[in-house]
Parts: C-alpha cells; structure tokens; sequence
C-alpha cells in the first residue's frame, strides 16, 4: 500500500498514530491499543520510500534526518487531515511515528476539558501552563483555549508550534501560527520577535530551555498571555522544573519572578475509559496568595495539600479528578488505583 492508504486507514479507524517501523507491519494506536493494518511486515525499502514520500508531501529536505538521525515536521493532505511526524533511524534503516491531527480544532466539550479549563481564555495577561506526559493531549487543551480566545475576545494570538498542529481560522481575534524551523530559526528567536509583532496573547510549544523560560516569563510581566507546555507530572513537579533551569545563585529571584506571573498550572493525563477509548483527568493549580507564598518561600512541597483543600478557589488535585471519574462510572477501579498520584489512598477509597 501507498502512505495515503496507510494515512486513509488510520483515519478510518480513529487512530492518534500510525508507526512505520522495518521488520513489523505498519500500525496504528487506537483506543489505546496498537493495530495491525496488514499482516506484511515492512521491509527497510518500503520504510525509506514511506518516509521518504512523507518528505515530498512536506517539501521538507530529508538532509535533516540523514544529519541528525530524527527530525520532526508536517504535512496536511487536503479533504483527509494534518499529520506531525517524528522520522528516526533504527538499527540503520527509517522509521517514522505519525501523530494524526484533525483539521478542525476539537469541541472542548466532547474532549472531556473541564469548563473551568476553558475558562483561562479570560486571562489577559500572565503565564498558563499545561502539563503531563508526552501523549497526554496537551496541544488539544492548549489548542481549545487559544480557539476560545479566538472565537471571543478581539486579540492578535501568536503561536509558535513545532510543528502546527491545529490550524486556526480568524474569528473574532487575527491568529498568526508560525513553525519552528521553517517560519522561524528556533522558539527562543520566534519569542523575543514576536514581542515586536504587538500580541495579544502567545501560545508555545514545550518550554524547553533556561532561556526560552526567561523570556516567556519576562512576556507575560509586559501584559501578555502566555501560554506554554512542560512534560511534566503535576503542578508541583511544572513548578520545580521551572526554579530547577535556573542556576543556584537566580533560584530565589526565580521564585519571585514565578510566583508573581504565574495564573495556573493544569496538569493532565489520559486513562482508559470503561467503555473503550480514552478520557483525561485534570489536575488544576490556581496561584492563589496561599500557593504563591509556598512557591516564593521554597515550600513547593506543601502545594499538592494547598490543591487538595482549594475546592473554593476553584482547585482539584489528580486524585480527586481521578476518584470524579470513577464515581461517574467513566473509569474502572483498577484504572483509578493504576493512574492515581498515590495508590494507596485510591485504593482504600474505592473499596479495592
């Protein structure tokens, strides 16, 4: 088969990623389980002219691959979908993950994100996080806010992606999505220029580096919105790596500066749903005046107790979201003591 009907094939089978993969026939995740979509293995020909094919339809240099053993890019297929892609070689021959991405931004409401989520597209100014591990979903949700924005408020939004995921149509606000790479050198020079380009608000991908760190936060001091993701597990962790880029000697100035910018941290993973599919649960770290002492007072440590006790201030940790699920029969008990932040406890609230 040709990569549009692997492509065609995935879609058809609501798949998040199609791999292609020499010696094991190309596959896709659905549903959290990986599917065959042939029994023929891929031979290290057939992998170098997929990938090679997924080049063309980018018109992307494949020199990118050959220097650095992976690259990341994109490519859309008009009338079928976006598609991200991650190229590697292993053991000498090509391979490729396939992330794929629907052309319309996702109803927030069918992607299970809460309202109060949602509800940051109000924010005019300061830093948003959202968190969790690769796979989570994490562009969905940033995604979702910046397509609220979009649909509601008069605003310039930048984003700076790598690659575009989601493609944004002008609504109530003008959008301008640029790619890393191609639309600009990396994240920290697309920053610092589109401080010049009067946003509104700025969207990024994974705040990867110390200074891409520095400027965001120094972004959202001048009146912007910011928007960022860490692959992290939780707020307390999101909030650790951040002070953690820092030398020891800018740790304490750090906690300040953080403290005084950052709105919320919402942190989020993806568990298997009873019925098949998937559902997130969310952890959501509001910087209320109680978390901001314990953030400049390097007690970072007592936040999870601050979360689980912020209910009024609109607040809920990861278990409590987790034991939400369960109660509402989205979740199985073995998936709830499985993906809780503390087994144990779960455990012993479902009765297990």
């Amino acid at each position: 088969m040709e990569l549009i009907d692997y492509l065609q094939k995935a879609l058809e089978a609501d798949a998040s990623d199609l791999f292609v993969i020499t010696g094991t026939p190309v596959s896709v995740k659905t549903m959290g389980r990986m599917v065959r979509l042939s029994e023929e293995k891929i031979m290290p020909e057939d992998a170098k002219a997929l990938v090679s094919d997924m080049y063309e339809r980018a018109g992307r240099d494949i020199s990118g691959l050959f220097d650095n053993g992976d690259d990341d890019f994109s490519f859309a297929v008009p009338g079928l979908a976006r598609f991200r892609v991650n190229t590697y070689r292993q053991r000498g021959t090509y391979a490729a993950v396939v992330r794929i991405v629907r052309f319309a931004v996702p109803d927030w409401r069918q992607s299970g994100i809460p309202e109060s989520v949602i509800g940051l597209s109000n924010l005019r100014h300061g830093m948003v996080i959202v968190a969790g591990t690769a796979g989570s979903d994490k562009s969905t949700t940033e995604a979702c806010i910046i397509e609220e924005i979009n649909r509601t408020r008069d605003c310039h939004i930048i984003t700076l992606e790598d690659p575009i995921e989601y493609l944004h149509r002008n609504q109530m606000s003008i959008v301008s999505q640029r790619e890393i790479a191609i639309d600009t050198k990396d994240a920290l020079s697309g920053l610092r220029a589109c401080l010049r380009q009067a946003p509104d608000v700025i969207q990024l991908g994974e705040m990867r580096d110390l200074e891409t760190i520095r400027t965001a936060m120094t972004a959202a001091e001048t009146g912007h919105l910011i928007l960022a993701t860490l692959h992290t597990k939780g707020a307390v962790n999101t909030i650790d790596r951040i002070i953690d880029t820092f030398p020891p000697e800018q740790q304490n100035q750090i906690r300040i500066q953080l403290c005084s910018v950052l709105r919320t941290v919402v942190a989020q993973q993806l568990l298997p749903a009873a019925d098949g599919g998937r559902v997130p649960a969310f952890e959501i770290m509001h910087v209320t005046n109680a978390v901001q002492s314990l953030i400049r007072d390097n007690n970072t440590h007592q936040i999870d107790n601050a979360i689980v006790s912020g209910a009024a201030d609109g607040m809920i940790s990861m278990d409590q979201s987790i034991m939400a699920l369960y109660k509402a029969g989205r979740i199985t008990k073995e998936t709830a003591i499985a993906y809780a932040d503390k087994p144990e406890k779960m455990r012993s609230r479902v009765g297990a």
